[in-house]
C-alpha cells in the first residue's frame, strides 16, 4: 500500500528537480518520523540535491515541497530543520485504499524470470535437527516473501545420497553390524533414529583403529561407481531417510517442488562435463607437489585454504565444492546437461514433489514427441558431445520436461514437469561455515558463465542453533552447571532431533491449554497445540538476523507474551473474538465494518485515538515495503519483526478500556474500530502465511 504512494511521490520529485533546477535524480527514499507531528513520512532528498547544485538545501526543500503538496494522497508538506520535507498524508482516503486494498488484494505485477531456492539439503544419512529445522524455516520462509512480491520461485533440496556421510551409515551396517541390504530393509520404526545412533557409533569405530578410515574410502568410490550391492545399500538408506525429513518438514508446512539428487549429477555426468570445461578454462591447476599433489585446485586470487580449493582429490574421487559447481551451473542453466525427472510424491492438496533420475525418464528433447513435435529420439541418439542441441535446449527453455510415463500417465496423457533449472537468480540456505566453500563456487561459476552469472549466485548463510541449559535439561541431557549454552553434534549423537522437539513443544503447549481451559475438546487441545508449537518454533528461529548464533529456549519460545509466535497467534485470535462477541451481542460484524469504510474517516482519525489507530494503519501499510526489503537485504528476520510490531501495536491498541469495540460509546465510534479490526486481521492473514505461522481457532 505504501510502495505506490512512495512511488507517486518520488516521480513528483522527480519532475519537480528537472522542472526546477534542470538536474535528474536517481533513486529516492524515505523515512519515518518517530513522532507524528513531524509529519507520516520524510524527504531527505534536499540536502543530495543542494550538494550537486551548490544550493541553500531549505531553498530546494520549499521548492519540493511545493509540489509534492499537489500529489493526491497528501494533505499537506512543511520544511523543517535545514532542508527537510514532512509529508502529511491524507489519513481519510489512505484508510479507505488501505482496507480496500486488504479486502480485494492485487497480486503484484509477476517479474520476469525464474528464482531457485535451494534449502534442507540435509545428509540423508541420519534424523534431522534443529539446525536442520532453521536452515529449512528459513529458506521456505524466504520462498514465501519472494512469492508474495512477484517472483517465480522454485523450491529445490539437494540429496547428498553419495556423500561421506551416507558411506559411514553403509560401513556401519555392513562393517559392524553385519548386515546387508536385505537385512536393513527389515529394520522398523524410525529408520533415521536408528542410522542418527548408528552414524555416532562409526566415528568411535574409526577412532579405535585408524586403519578403517580405508573403509570409508572403499565404500565412497563404489557408491559412485553404482551397480554394486554397495550402493544399492546406500540407495536404500538415502531414499528412507530423505522420506523421513519430508514427513518431519511437513509437520512445519515445508514443502519442495524437485528433489535434486547428487548420484544423478554424477550419473549423467554432469560433474565430468563441468570437469572439462573448467580445464578448457584454466581454471583448474593440477598440484604436482605437496600435501595437495594430485590434487585438481581451482585457480583463485583470493585468501583461503587450498584444501577448500580442491575440487578434484588426489584419490579421483569429486569433493562437494566440485559437485556444487555442476549443480550451480545447471541451476543457472549455464550447463549443457539436463536431469531426467519423475514423480516423487503428490501431496494431499495436489502438490507434486518431483526427483530427479538418472533412470527411466524423458530428457528435455524427447518430450516433444509426447506432446506433439517431432517423434521420440532415443536418448543416445539426442547427445553430441558438447551436451545438448540447440533444438533440445529450447525445449528445456520453452517447456517442461516429462516424468517417466509409469508416474505421470493420466487418461489424458503425460503430466508436464515444471521447468527446474535456467534460474536468472539462485539462492543456496547453507550454514555460515560453507561460507569460503560457497564463493569457491561462484569463483568455478563466474570462470565458466562470466560476473553476470557469479552475481547471480546467493550465500544464505546462518549461523548454528545451541540449546538452553533449562531446554537441554528438559529434552534429557546431561548439562553442566556452568554452562550457559548447550552445542550440538550431530556426529557425535549429541543434538537434538527436530521430531524429538516438536513433539515436546507440542506436549508443553497442551499442559498449558489443559491449565487454562481443562473442559476444552481433546481434539481441539492437539490441534491448538500444535498449531501454537509450530508457531513458536518457526517464529523463534526467525526473529533473529541470519548470522546470529540462537540459543533456543522452550519456555521464552512458547510465551504468551513477549517477542513470541504465540504472542502473534493471540493477536490474531484476539481480534477474530472480537467479531465473535459483536455477532453473540445481536451486531452483524459485516455490516458493521461495511458502515466504518462509509463513515468519516478522517474526522474519525482525529485526536488521541485517531492518532493511535492512525499508527497502527500507516505500519500494516509498510508491510509490503518490508518484505521487498527482506528481498533486497536477504533477511526474512525482517519480516518476522514487523509482524511482531503490527501485533504489538494492535494490543496496545485495543488494551485501552476506552477504545473498545463492544462498549463503544455510539455505533459509527463502534463501526470505525470494527473496520479497524477487519483491516488488522486481514493485514495478519498475510504477514503469518508469509512466516508460515498457523492461527488456532482458540489460544
Amino acid at each position: 500500500m505504501i510502495l505506490p504512494l512512495q512511488a507517486r511521490l518520488a516521480d513528483a520529485v522527480r519532475a519537480a528537480a528537472r522542472s526546477a533546477f534542470g538536474a535528474e535524480l536517481g533513486e529516492l527514499s524515505f523515512q519515518y518520523p518517530k513522532h507524528l507531528e513531524l509529519g507520516d513520512l520524510a524527504l531527505t532528498a534536499p540536502f543530495d540535491l543542494a550538494r550537486t547544485l551548490r544550493r541553500n538545501p531549505r531553498e530546494v526543500a520549499e521548492q519540493l515541497a511545493t509540489e509534492l503538496a499537489r500529489v493526491p494522497g497528501v494533505r499537506r508538506t512543511e520544511v523543517a530543520g535545514g532542508g527537510y520535507v514532512n509529508l502529511f498524508l491524507d489519513r481519510a482516503s489512505f484508510a479507505r485504499e488501505l482496507h480496500a486494498a486488504r479486502r480485494d488484494p492485487i497480486a503484484p505485477a509477476r517479474l520476469p524470470g525464474h528464482v531457485i531456492v535451494e534449502h534442507t539439503s540435509i545428509n540423508p544419512n541420519k534424523s534431522a535437527h534443529i539446525g536442520h529445522v532453521r536452515n529449512a524455516t528459513l529458506g521456505d520462509t524466504f520462498m514465501r516473501v519472494l512469492r508474495h512480491r512477484g517472483r517465480e520461485v522454485g523450491i529445490q533440496n539437494y540429496i547428498d545420497d553419495t556423500g561421506v556421510q551416507v558411506a559411514d551409515v553403509v560401513v556401519g551396517f555392513l562393517h559392524m553390524e553385519k548386515k546387508g541390504l536385505a537385512e536393513v530393509e527389515r529394520i522398523g520404526g524410525k529408520f533415521d533414529d536408528y542410522c542418527w545412533d548408528l552414524y555416532a557409533r562409526v566415528g568411535d569405530f574409526y577412532a579405535q583403529d585408524p586403519a578403517r578410515r580405508k573403509l570409508q574410502a572403499e565404500t565412497l568410490h563404489a557408491i559412485e561407481a553404482g551397480g554394486n550391492e554397495t550402493a544399492r545399500l546406500a540407495a536404500h538408506i538415502a531414499a528412507r531417510i530423505v522420506d523421513c525429513h519430508l514427513a518431519t518438514m511437513e509437520r512445519l508446512a515445508i514443502r519442495y517442488d524437485l528433489l535434486a539428487r547428487e548420484s544423478d549429477i554424477l550419473r549423467l555426468h554432469f560433474w565430468e562435463r563441468a570437469f572439462e570445461l573448467l580445464k578448457e578454462a584454466g581454471a583448474l591447476r593440477l598440484e604436482t607437489e605437496g600435501k595437495n599433489a594430485g590434487c585438481w585446485v581451482l585457480t583463485m586470487e583470493s585468501e583461503g585454504s587450498d584444501e577448500d580449493k580442491i575440487i578434484v582429490r588426489s584419490n579421483g574421487t569429486v569433493t562437494y565444492t566440485g559437485k556444487d559447481i555442476a549443480y550451480q551451473l545447471w541451476k543457472l542453466g549455464k550447463l549443457d546437461r539436463d536431469f531426467r525427472y519423475r514423480h516423487h510424491r503428490v501431496y494431499p492438496d495436489g502438490h507434486v514433489l518431483w526427483s530427479t533420475t538418472s533412470e527411466a525418464g524423458f530428457t528435455p528433447a524427447e518430450r516433444g514427441g509426447v506432446l506433439g513435435g517431432a517423434p521420440l529420439t532415443p536418448p543416445s541418439s539426442t547427445k553430441t558431445e558438447a551436451g545438448f542441441t540447440p533444438a533440445e535446449r529450447g525445449a528445456v527453455l520453452g517447456g517442461a520436461p516429462l516424468a517417466p510415463p509409469s508416474s505421470t500417465k493420466t487418461e489424458a496423457g503425460f503430466t508436464p514437469a515444471p521447468v527446474f533449472g535456467h534460474a536468472t537468480a539462485v539462492y543456496n540456505v547453507i550454514d555460515v561455515g560453507q561460507s569460503y566453500p560457497q564463493r569457491v563456487v561462484k569463483a568455478g561459476v563466474a570462470a565458466l558463465a562470466g560476473p553476470e552469472s557469479a552475481a547471480a549466485s546467493h550465500h544464505l548463510a546462518y549461523e548454528k542453533v545451541v540449546l538452553s541449559p533449562a531446554t537441554a535439561r528438559a529434552l534429557g541431557y546431561a548439562v553442566a552447571g556452568d554452562e550457559g549454552s548447550v552445542k550440538v553434534s550431530g556426529r557425535k549423537g549429541l543434538g537434538v532431533k527436530a521430531n524429538d522437539l516438536i513433539d515436546a513443544l507440542v506436549a508443553k503447549a497442551k499442559t498449558e491449554i489443559d491449565a487454562r481451559d481443562p473442559e476444552r475438546d481433546a481434539s481441539e487441545k492437539e490441534g491448538a497445540a500444535k498449531a501454537i508449537a509450530i508457531g513458536a518454533l518457526r517464529y523463534f528461529l526467525l526473529k533473529f538476523g541470519r548470522t546470529k548464533i540462537i540459543t533456543f529456549d522452550m519456555e521464552e519460545a512458547l510465551a504468551f507474551t513477549g517477542e513470541t509466535g504465540p504472542y502473534i497467534q493471540n493477536s490474531v485470535v484476539r481480534a477474530r473474538n472480537i467479531f465473535a462477541k459483536l455477532e453473540a451481542e445481536g451486531h452483524r460484524a459485516e455490516a458493521l465494518v461495511a458502515r466504518g469504510a462509509q463513515l468519516d474517516l478522517g474526522a474519525m482519525l482525529e485526536g488521541a485515538e485517531g492518532d493511535e489507530a492512525w499508527s497502527l494503519l500507516v505500519l500494516m501499510a509498510r508491510s509490503d515495503e518490508v518484505a521487498e526489503q527482506a528481498v533486497k537485504a536477504e533477511e526474512v528476520s525482517l519480516v518476522a519483526k514487523h509482524a511482531f510490531a503490527v501485533a504489538q501495536a494492535f494490543h496496545g491498541y485495543y488494551q485501552n478500556p476506552r477504545y473498545s469495540v463492544l462498549h463503544a460509546e455510539n455505533e459509527d465510534r463502534r463501526a470505525f474500530r470494527a473496520l479497524l479490526v477487519d483491516a488488522f486481521l486481514r493485514q495478519m492473514e498475510v504477514l503469518t502465511a508469509l512466516l508460515g505461522i498457523p492461527i488456532p481457532d482458540k489460544m
